[in-house]
């Protein structure tokens, strides 16, 4: 049995305000999720497992270094979420900027008590040639804009095109401006150290994320593999048949949860 789910405050979940990004309650999420699964008759409790995929890899793995209920643990294309804002993408983010984001948020944060609203941003906040923080309705634009760079138009052609979904944040939507405070003060991954599962962390071989990926895997004990996935970027591990490893996750899982 698997269970699949979204998380709170978005897709098919419920919760409000909508399309918050929470750490601890993503990261909770996999634990209650086990607390199901170990409600079924026809579950064993000593056989559950964990993936996550993309930012989802970086909460479960935090997961799993507490809830010793999941006995294997796995992420594909991990996204350390905390890090990447904290630091931005390739550790791009400067000091100054972090200083102009953490007043942007106080400034949304007044917005909305004044105001009775919940504005929405941008999660992993940009800025522009001024190094001051972008403001957006809407996460990404209906086309690939001329001169996009490539992890935009990665984004793009999947989510806006090949895997579109009026109810998806990354599709349709925004995520709430408030979201990179819960990140900025209770960064993921502090004690992955300490998991003693074993875990698997598959990643692409072009993927701009790689480098969280293997980060985290070099922070992690025994067992753990990593496995690269030859010529792969970030989001062909979503839905390109071919660049899922089905037939490692398969074994991974069988191995270590008979």
């Amino acid at each position: 049995m698997t269970a699949a789910f979204d998380q709170p405050t978005t897709g098919e979940s419920s919760g409000d305000v909508r399309n918050v990004a929470s750490p601890d309650i993503f990261v909770e999420d996999s634990s209650a999720a086990v607390d199901f699964l170990g409600t079924q008759k026809y579950v064993d409790r000593e056989k559950i497992g964990a993936i996550g995929i993309c930012g989802l890899g970086s909460h479960v793995l935090t997961a799993a270094s507490i809830d010793v209920r999941i006995k294997a643990v796995a992420t594909s294309v991990m996204y350390d979420i905390a890090e990447s804002m904290w630091s931005g993408l390739n550790n791009s983010k400067t000091a100054e900027q972090r200083d102009r984001e953490k007043q942007y948020l106080a400034d949304i944060r007044w917005e909305d008590v004044d105001n009775d609203t919940h504005v929405g941003g941008y999660h992993e906040l940009p800025f522009d040639e001024n190094n001051n923080p972008v403001r957006a309705d809407k996460l990404l634009p209906n086309e690939v804009p001329a001169g996009a760079d490539p992890v935009t138009t990665e984004f793009i052609n999947y989510y806006i095109k090949r895997a579109y979904h009026p109810r998806s944040i990354n599709s349709a939507m925004i995520w709430d401006a408030t979201s990179p405070w819960g990140y900025y003060n209770f960064p993921l991954q502090q004690r992955i150290g300490k998991i003693t599962a074993p875990k698997l962390i598959v990643t692409g071989e072009k993927a701009h994320s790689r480098y969280m990926a293997e980060a985290a895997y070099e922070r992690l004990t025994d067992p753990k593999e990593l496995v690269l996935v030859p010529g792969a970027t970030h989001t062909d591990p979503y839905d390109q048949m071919d660049k899922i490893p089905f037939d490692k996750f398969e074994s991974f899982f069988n191995e270590n949860l008979k």
